[in-house]
This record gives structure tokens, C-alpha cells and sequence, in this order.
């Protein structure tokens, strides 16, 4: 059975980022697919003394409130979650959750990666896992828990998506593209790295097997279908459906491309930079310019670079708003526009600014050590952002299309970034490319896309049979906005003025 002879599907998208957390009702037919906001809740670190933890309890009861919504506002057909990368939960012997997950912008890993590299060569790690090497991956935070009772006691590792999925089903098991941001996924074989886990003295044992994304976890348990109110006579409880379980991956799916060969920012908290790719680049090259290679949905491969993307500008914001100053954006941007281009730029990558705290301050800090002109208000600050943003979205599309011998002809940005038109206006002047800015909800999209397919063929049916069929949906349903890029402002002696 086709979605056209059973009508539109409606699935429960849950999208949680580090700052927000969202539950989004949506609807996925021939020509239909809408999403609808149902619930949005607050997200982020909860110090307790000295370290950073996530409130995985509390994020767990905001996403059964989002659930009962959209279950009391109509059908529900499926349920998917996906989440931010890394941060995982363990489990003792009883399936019990061991403490709260830290978070990974917690100090724990200050120093680990130079640690791991004595016992394992970063050329090997990369050669396994194909990975960026940054101080908050999975592999990283394990080795700063080894020796902790939580670590020695624990059964089983979930990454936070398969940690809120165990809580909805009783059902444990391991997505993917999550699993391939951990640092102990063999990119190759598509498979744990034991050998990795055991050189490092990390519980191997603990790693659940593996499930694809589109793979059908399992029914709610009855408890979870009383607490949401899908429970009834005779109804058959609400299938919990892997979808790409990192966010990434997910909005990679609700791309609108229509060329083969896709370059791609995802916008939001982080900035996720790159190409999707058939195989990973596993070069030297590669490695030293420290480009990722994470798995996608339908065994692709997410060739990319983290960047530090709109946290620093969120953090800027709250720093406003304590100190009572206009922390409203729309005025904030609209400022920003009148400021000098590439007045000022800093590494937008530099550690001082991974951490919470006095963004402003810390990007002033920096402009003085590389001898550039210190931006003192609001709107030079906000510039800053934006003009360091795009310059890195500059280098990193350029050199990751260097290092998979891919030519670009156009920037999908997706994600809330896409929102900010002085920012992909920017994006399109540095990368010297056309933009296509849109749609905002890429992750959510994605996410529904999935379940719908898994669902279609769970009915006999043969819908969305792979990924241009979604992103051809995407395209005929949502509005998309194109920057053309701009001459003018001198990108190139930018920057080697971040070289200097």
C-alpha cells in the first residue's frame, strides 16, 4: 500500500539540539510534507561543582510531552529521534542508567587526545575511524572516564538518540551515523572497532550491535503508550523508527538537492561543512587538514568539518542580555549590515571560544593577539561572527573539495542558520558560489522522510525509494530562498590575515 492509496503518513519528529530541544508533527504524502511545532523546550549543560552534565531525565519527560501532543492532535503512525553527536548515557547490569551524561563541552577531555596518541597513532585512528579529531569525540570522553566506577560498572554504552529510543521501546542497539561520530566505528568495515577499544582499555563489550538507519526498533512499551495516549483496544502500539540519529545526517537527507553531487552547511548551533560522498577520503591529506568522514543515510559518507558555527553568536547574545543590553537579533544583524566587511576577523574555531562564558570578551581577546582592529560594540561584534563564519565555510568547502576531487557549483545551507540572510549573503561573497538558503527544519525533514519510507514499506508500499526521491519532495513543498554572490570585499587577503 502506497502512502497515495492510504493518505498522507504522520510521524513525530523529535529534533533535539544542545541549545533547544523541539517534538514536530509531520506529515509526509505524495505532494505533502509539513511539519507542524507541537512542543519546544530549553536544552543545555547543567553545571553540578566543577563539571558539565545534560538533564537526560528531563529531556526524556519534554519529549513524552511533545509525543502526547501530537498524539491527541490526531493519528500517529511512527516516532524518530535525532540528537546532536557524541554524549552518551551507560547502562548497569539492570539496564539502569548510570549518573547523568556529561556534556561534551565539559573540560574533562582537556589534554586526552595527546594522551590517546601515545597509545595509538593518530595516522591508524583516522586510517579505522576517518575522523576529525576533536578533544569532545566519544572515544576522547571514555578514556577521560577510565578508572571511574560508572565506567567500570557499566553494561552497555548508548549514545543519547539510542539512550531516549531505549527509554521509549525497552529495545537497545546502536544507529550508525551516530555511532560513526564516536571514534571507535571502523568507517570502512561499517563496524565497532574492537582491536581500537581494547588498545585504549575501554569496554568493548559495552558497544550494542549496530542498526541501520530506517530499521525498525520496536514498539512503545505499553507504559509509554499510556503516558502519551496512543494506548487502546485493540490498537496496535506506535512503531519507534531509527531514523539518521545524528542530527547531521538527518538534515542531509531533508537537503533539496538536485545535482548528484552535493556541498552542503549545515547551520545551527555547530556548522557542519562538507560534501556527501559515496566512500571516505582516508588520505594523509585528509587527515591533516582534519576533515571528518561520518556515515549518512543510505550508506552514505558525510565528508565535512565541524565549525563552531552560531553558538558563539547565541553566547554573545546571553552575555548582552545579562549585562541588559539589546540582545534582540533582528536588530542586532541589521546593525552588523552597516559595519565595515572583514573589518575583523578571528579563527572562529579557536578552543577559548568551545567553553560557555563571555563570548564578546573572548572574541575581542583574540582580535588583539592576531594584531586586528578589536570590535568593541554589539554590532561589530555580531560582524565579527558572521565575517569568520563565512571565511571558514570558504576554506573548508574549498579544501574538502580539493581533497575529494569534487568541483562545487552550489552551497545548500540548511538548518536555522539558513534563516540569517546576512550570513548566507556572506557565505555566497566568501565561497564565490550561488547559495541555496532553506529549509530551516533540514533535520526534522529528514527525520520524517525516513520514518515515511520505513513506514510505506512496512505497508507493502514502495514510496521515497531513496534519497533523490525525498530531496524532490523537499523541493516541490518548501520555499527556498538563492544569494548570488557579490563583489567587492576581499576574501582572499582575509584570509591570510588569519595565517599571520
Amino acid at each position: 500500500m502506497s502512502i497515495a492509496s492510504s493518505g498522507p503518513l504522520r510521524v513525530a519528529a523529535v529534533d533535539l539540539g544542545a541549545t533547544s530541544g523541539r517534538v514536530m508533527a509531520a506529515e509526509v504524502g505524495p505532494d505533502v510534507l509539513r511539519l507542524e511545532e507541537v512542543h519546544r523546550f530549553p536544552n543545555g549543560g547543567v553545571p553540578i561543582r566543577s563539571s558539565l552534565f545534560w538533564d537526560v531525565v528531563g529531556i526524556h519527560r519534554e519529549v513524552l510531552a511533545g509525543l502526547r501532543k501530537v498524539a491527541l492532535a490526531g493519528r500517529l503512525d511512527g516516532i524518530g529521534i535525532d540528537s546532536w553527536a557524541v554524549d552518551y548515557g551507560l547502562l548497569d547490569r539492570d539496564g539502569e542508567l548510570l549518573g547523568n551524561p556529561y556534556s561534551h563541552r565539559d573540560a574533562r577531555t582537556v589534554g586526552v587526545p595527546e594522551r590517546v596518541a601515545k597509545v595509538v597513532d593518530p595516522a591508524h585512528l583516522y586510517a579505522v575511524t576517518g575522523l576529525q579529531e576533536l578533544p569532545f569525540n566519544t572515544v576522547f570522553q571514555l578514556v577521560a572516564a577510565r578508572g571511574t566506577a560508572a565506567l567500570e560498572s557499566a553494561q552497555t554504552l548508548l549514545l543519547l538518540p539510542d539512550l531516549l529510543t531505549y527509554w521509549l521501546t525497552g529495545e537497545i542497539g546502536a544507529e550508525r551515523t551516530n555511532a560513526s561520530t564516536t571514534g571507535l566505528y571502523d568507517v570502512s568495515a561499517q563496524a565497532w572497532s574492537v582491536d581500537l577499544a581494547k588498545r585504549l582499555g575501554l569496554p568493548w563489550a559495552a558497544l550494542p550491535a549496530l542498526r541501520d538507519p530506517g530499521s525498525v526498533v520496536g514498539p512503545v512499551l505499553p507504559a509509554i503508550g499510556q503516558a502519551i495516549g496512543t494506548s487502546g483496544a485493540g490498537e496496535p502500539e506506535v512503531p519507534v523508527i531509527a531514523v539518521g540519529s545524528h542530527d547531521t545526517a538527518s538534515a542531509i537527507v531533508g537537503v533539496p538537492a538536485q545535482e548528484e553531487e552535493i556541498a552542503y552547511i549545515s547551520s545551527g548551533t555547530w556548522s557542519l561543512v562538507g560534501l556527501e560522498l559515496d566512500k571516505p577520503v582516508l588520505t594523509e591529506e585528509a587527515r591533516l587538514a582534519n576533515f571528518t568522514n561520518e556515515g549518512g543515510v543510505d550508506g552514505t559518507i558525510r565528508f565535512l568539518k565541524n565549525v563552531m558555527g552560531l553558538w558563539v553568536l547565541s553566547q554573545a547574545e546571553r552575555t548582552w542580555a545579562a549585562q541588559g543590553l539589546t540582545a534582540d537579533l533582528p536588530t542586532l544583524l541589521a546593525g552588523a549590515a552597516h559595519v565595515a566587511p572583514l573589518r575583523t576577523v578571528v579563527d572562529i574555531d579557536h578552543p577559548s571560544l568551545l567553553p560557555p562564558g563571555d563570548m564578546p570578551e573572548r572574541l575581542r581577546a583574540l582580535a588583539r593577539a592576531s594584531g586586528e582592529p578589536v570590535p568593541e560594540t554589539p554590532a561589530e561584534v555580531v560582524r565579527t561572527i558572521l565575517d569568520s563564519l563565512a571565511l571558514a565555510y570558504r576554506r573548508n568547502l574549498r579544501q574538502g573539495a580539493a581533497l575529494a576531487g569534487r568541483t562545487l557549483e552550489l552551497v545548500h545551507v540548511v538548518g536555522g542558520g539558513s534563516q540569517n540572510a546576512l550570513l548566507c549573503q556572506l557565505t555566497a561573497d566568501a565561497c564565490g558560489l550561488p547559495v541555496l538558503a532553506g529549509p530551516a527544519e533540514a533535520a526534522a525533514l529528514g527525520n520524517a522522510l525516513v520514518q515515511a519510507r520505513t513506514l510505506s514499506r512496512m505497508r507493502g508500499g514502495d514510496d521515497l525509494p531513496d534519497l533523490a526521491a525525498m530531496r524532490s519532495l523537499v523541493r516541490r513543498t518548501h520555499d527556498l530562498r538563492r544569494y548570488e554572490p557579490r563583489s567587492g570585499a576581499d576574501w582572499d587577503t582575509a584570509e591570510r590575515r588569519l595565517s599571520r
